[in-house]
């Protein structure tokens, strides 16, 4: 995921924290109207549930599609780890065959020449 997609995809994922902040005094707004003394105004209790349900709405599709982006990614496309590893092996193989040479070069020195 390059930089620009996490940055718009973290703002997205904020302004939905937002919302459910607001979502959280709407509900509270129409809580304390049904305890209103003088009893709760429909037309305001109505209003609120509206923007209740528009918003719970609005948060679901964002975070739906942010769960849809997030399956998508695939964290390891990029990475060189393979291209390490194996280079890493073979380096260790390298040094196994160079001490191998050496302990043979050192076994035939051993011996005397036929010169």
């Amino acid at each position: 995921m390059d930089p620009q997609t996490q940055n718009t995809s973290l703002q997205r994922l904020q302004h939905v924290e937002r919302r459910v902040v607001r979502v959280l005094d709407i509900a509270g707004g129409v809580m304390e109207e049904l305890t209103n003394p003088l009893g709760p105004r429909k037309d305001l209790v109505k209003t609120l549930c509206g923007e209740f349900m528009q918003s719970i709405k609005d948060i679901q599709v964002t975070l739906r599609e942010e769960i849809k982006s997030a399956c998508e990614y695939r964290p390891f496309e990029k990475s060189d780890y393979n291209a390490r590893i194996a280079n890493e092996i073979c380096f260790q193989k390298l040094q196994y065959v160079l001490s191998q040479l050496h302990h043979l070069k050192t076994s035939v020195d051993q011996y005397p020449s036929s010169d």
